[in-house]
Formats: structure tokens, C-alpha cells, sequence
């Protein structure tokens, strides 16, 4: 079996475990009368990446193979996925989705050092290869979310058993997978050095600090539509009860994953095109738009401002998160890539997440009277954040394009 598949296979199985819960979870909660705490456990997944990613990074930099420690995360993942699908209670669910979250958050970075690892043994070009290698990824996701919405799992936690038994397969595979070895610290190293903090390092220079400040800032974006689209979408029931919208949410969402998959074969192109600050400021502006749509937008006569969001998802998500990934792994020393890309999965997906999520509930609860929400008014608040954010990048993100 050639690399490329090989590292195809990873990249589908990681997102096709992310992709069986993450988008329906939240009708799920909602079903079990949890719909007001949803960001509260959403955020659970920010918690997780804040403190886990960099750990895992740094064990993967100097301790165990990346391979090795990529299945061990897989199987326990698939073990905290198990005994949710048993929780019938908030506080037993959200135990066991944060240690889920725990062990299978950092598997994403890890997942993505692994193919450039192996790549970089290869003699592959990673901003050429790894783009199709990942939009394999988010075929994954929508695979998982077609099974799920086609097998009426939506408000079931058969969900949570389809992801916990792919986490199983996946934890096994991983194990076969070519060795990944740590690069250790050398003697006489300094004692952050040691403890594979030495990519905070990268603070010091203005370009970096900015760049993962700015990354938090977009990263409150990132999940809010995952958290809270499927219902969105389920509170047409009553208006559009036969929209396919409303009836098959979860398919008509993998729209936007659709376009996520298309977009990343395009990054190549728009990073040696424009650079690295134009390409995030497209996805500012593409945010501006995801949020802005689906505030106008309804399953009736705006369906189809709901099907331009779906769109425009692709680059609002990609052109930042894949473009960012392989902004480190150019800009970094290769000793310490690992933890770099652990910690921008930390300030993404952790603190942008926690943020995100918690403020996401605070905007959607305070618009929320006798469990009618007025959605507009919360989209369109998501989208000035957005703008704000963007021009603030445009202003001070200095970059000189290579």
C-alpha cells in the first residue's frame, strides 16, 4: 500500500469519528431537554484542547513515536465515546465527553505532524501533497454524517457508538503505520527545553505573537455553527416541517464540509497566489459571510442564503485552518514542530473554543424567551465579531510574502 493512501486512511478515519456526534450532538442534547447547556459542553472540547494538544505535542517530541501515541489517544477515546453513549444525565455525559475530549482533541495536530513526518521521509512537498491528502478528512465527516442522518441517529447515542468503534479501528491502524520517532533534546538542553516548551519561543518575535493572538481571536468562529447549526436548522420545524433543511439537517450541513473538501485542494494555489495574510483575510471575510447568511436566510424563500453559507464554509474554515497549520510547519525549527502545531491547536480549539462556545450560549440564551430564539439577531452579532476581528488583522499582521 503506497504512502499517500496510507496517510489518506489516517486522515478519513480521524474525521470520520469527529463527524459521526459532532454536528448532530447538539439536537441530541437538545432531545434530552440539555438544549440550554450545549455551549457548556462544547466548550468542554476548548477545555480539552487548551491543556491537552502542547502536552501531547511535547510527548510526541521527545518521548514516543507520534504513531504510537496517536493510536493509544484513539483507544481510550473510543473507550470515553462508550460510556456516553450509556450517560443519561448532564453531568455524566459532560464527564464523559471532556475526557473524550481530553485524548482525542490532540490527536487532530498529531495527526497532521505524523503525515508531514512521514512526508518529509519520503521526499514529499507538504504544501503540494498534504492538501489532498486532508480534504480525504473531510470526506470522512461526511460520510459519518450522512450514516448518521440517513440511519435517523440524529437524536440518538447511536451516534456515539458508530464513533466510538471507528476510534477502535483507528487506534489498531495507527499502530501499523511507519515510525514517527521523537527528536530528543540534547545534552546540556536548558530546562524548558527539556519539557518541550521551547516553541514558546516563538512568542518573542512580533510576526508569531501576532499570528497566535490573532489565532484565538478567529477561533472563537470555528465551532459556533458546528455547536449550534443543527438547531438552528431544527427550529424550523414548525414553519418548514418538510423542508429538506429541517428533515435531513444533517446532510444539508455537509454541504459546507462538501465545500471544505473543495477548498482545500485549492489552498496550494491561493497560498503561493496571495500569501499567507491575504488568505486568512479571505477567511475573516468568509466568516462574515457564513454568519451574516444564516441570519438572513431561512428554509422557505431564503433557502438558498442558507445553501451560499453552506458554501462559503469551505474557505472560512480551510483558508485558515489548513493555511495556518502549514504556516508553522514552514516558519518553525523542525525540533520543536510538534509542540508548535500543538499549540496553535491550543489557542484555536482551546481557548477560541471555551470563548466561542460560552459566549455563543450567552448571545443565544439572552435571545431565547419560552424556547423561541431569534436567530437573526444572534448571526448577525457572530458577524460583526468577525468583521471587527478582520480588520483589525488587515491593520496590524505584517507579512512579507515568500
Amino acid at each position: 500500500m503506497g504512502i499517500k493512501l496510507r496517510l489518506t486512511i489516517t486522515q478519513f478515519l480521524e474525521f470520520f469519528i469527529w463527524g459521526s456526534w459532532l454536528i448532530s450532538f447538539g439536537n441530541y442534547m437538545f432531545s434530552m431537554g440539555m438544549g440550554d447547556k450545549i455551549g457548556t459542553l462544547f466548550a468542554a472540547a476548548g477545555v480539552a484542547s487548551f491543556i491537552m494538544p502542547a502536552i501531547v505535542g511535547i510527548i510526541a517530541d521527545r518521548w514516543i513515536n507520534s504513531e504510537r501515541l496517536l493510536g493509544i489517544l484513539h483507544l481510550l477515546s473510543a473507550c470515553c465515546l462508550f460510556a456516553a453513549s450509556r450517560a443519561t444525565g448532564f453531568e455524566q455525559l459532560y464527564l464523559c465527553m471532556f475526557l473524550n475530549a481530553l485524548v482525542f482533541m490532540p490527536t487532530i495536530g498529531l495527526g497532521y505532524s505524523v503525515c508531514y513526518s512521514i512526508m518529509a521521509k519520503n521526499n514529499m512537498d507538504t504544501v503540494k501533497d498534504f492538501p489532498p491528502v486532508r480534504s480525504w478528512g473531510t470526506v470522512g465527516f461526511i460520510v459519518a454524517m450522512w450514516i448518521v442522518n440517513l440511519a435517523g441517529w440524529g437524536t440518538s447515542p447511536n451516534q456515539l457508538l458508530l464513533a466510538s468503534g471507528s476510534a477502535l479501528v483507528f487506534g489498531i491502524y495507527s499502530f501499523t503505520l511507519p515510525p514517527s520517532p521523537p527528536t530528543r533534546a540534547q545534552k546540556g538542553s536548558s530546562l524548558i527545553s527539556v519539557l518541550g516548551l521551547d516553541a514558546l519561543v516563538l512568542l518573542k518575535e512580533k510576526k508569531m505573537a501576532l499570528f497566535f493572538l490573532f489565532a484565538v481571536l478567529l477561533g472563537i468562529c470555528l465551532q459556533i455553527t458546528n455547536s449550534y447549526g443543527s438547531t438552528f436548522l431544527g427550529s424550523f420545524q414548525t414553519g418548514y416541517p418538510d423542508s429538506f433543511a429541517v428533515k435531513y439537517n444533517n446532510i444539508f450541513m455537509s454541504i459546507s464540509q462538501i465545500s471544505e473538501a473543495l477548498f482545500i485542494l485549492a489552498i496550494p494555489f491561493f497560498l503561493r497566489r496571495f500569501g499567507i495574510k491575504t488568505v486568512i483575510l479571505m477567511s475573516l471575510g468568509a466568516w462574515v459571510l457564513r454568519f451574516g447568511l444564516f441570519g438572513t436566510g431561512n428554509p422557505g424563500s431564503g433557502m438558498i442564503w442558507l445553501t451560499l453559507s453552506m458554501i462559503i464554509y469551505g474557505m472560512a474554515f480551510d483558508f485558515f485552518n489548513i493555511s495556518g497549520s502549514l504556516f508553522i510547519e514552514k516558519e518553525t525549527p523542525a525540533k520543536f514542530r510538534s509542540s508548535a502545531q500543538g499549540m496553535l491547536m491550543m489557542v484555536t480549539s482551546g481557548i477560541g473554543a471555551i470563548a466561542g462556545n460560552y459566549g455563543a450560549e450567552n448571545v443565544i440564551n439572552r435571545f431565547t424567551e419560552d424556547n423561541v430564539t431569534d436567530w437573526p439577531a444572534c448571526w448577525f452579532i457572530f458577524a460583526g465579531y468577525a468583521l471587527v476581528i478582520g480588520i483589525l488583522f488587515a491593520v496590524f499582521f505584517k507579512y512579507e510574502r515568500k
